[in-house]
């Protein structure tokens, strides 16, 4: 059942706290549609996912929200991406069209906890690529990341070192704003922020090549 606001929120605001319940519920919805079709049960997807059974309940069930490293284990264990599953979360806004048109207004879009920041994502199901805005203050390397999807990104404010892992070997670049780089889906990644303010805000694009609905193989 989708959260109602608190009494005497403001509207734009209620509207919001709407908007993000029904994400929630899409989510949520999605991964357990998935789930059912590899085959798998709760515990046996928690597993997998290294996440624990009560939490992935909820998650489907609406009621919590990953963050991007756990959303990154659940996808990975559905054999989809990250940004697969949360641009399926944005069929629950109310002004998505059906030409794929959406606006999204400053500081709208669904935000999703990423460690020492935030992740929005900005596009819509309907298209073939997936952007997500991050937005962070980590100056630390994290795990590596990977995906089927090319990837373009681009440094909108601050100073980032990327970390790649490609065929000829591990390379880092210092990047800056109006920088921008690019490497093939299935690349190892990472990045961490440079710098005196210690802050970064990114653009990823990725191409849509693994979608909610497809029926790639789950990881082993």
């Amino acid at each position: 059942m989708p959260v109602q606001p608190t009494p005497g929120t403001p509207p734009q605001a209620a509207s919001r706290q709407r908007t993000n319940s029904a994400q929630r519920a899409e989510l949520g919805a999605t991964i357990r549609r998935l789930r059912k079709e590899r085959g798998l049960t709760l515990v046996q997807l928690a597993q997998r996912s290294d996440l624990s059974h009560p939490f992935l309940s909820q998650l489907e069930r609406g009621l919590t929200h990953p963050s991007m490293p756990s959303l990154h284990r659940i996808a990975r264990a559905l054999g989809t991406t990250q940004q697969a599953l949360l641009a399926s979360a944005v069929r629950a806004e109310p002004d998505v069209t059906r030409q794929a048109i959406r606006v999204v207004r400053c500081g709208e879009g669904l935000g999703v906890a990423n460690v020492g920041g935030m992740a929005r994502m900005l596009g819509s199901p309907q298209l073939g690529v997936h952007p997500v805005e991050y937005r962070g203050a980590r100056t630390d390397f994290g795990d590596y990341y990977d995906h089927p999807g090319d990837e373009f990104l681009y440094v909108v404010d601050g100073d980032v070192e990327v970390d790649l892992l490609t065929a000829d070997g591990r390379t880092v670049h210092q990047l800056a704003a109006g920088d921008s780089i690019s490497y093939l889906g299935g690349t190892p990644h990472r990045w961490r922020a440079l710098g005196d303010s210690d802050r970064f805000r990114l653009l990823a694009v990725q191409n849509a090549t693994d979608t909610p609905t497809g029926t790639a193989e789950p990881h082993g």
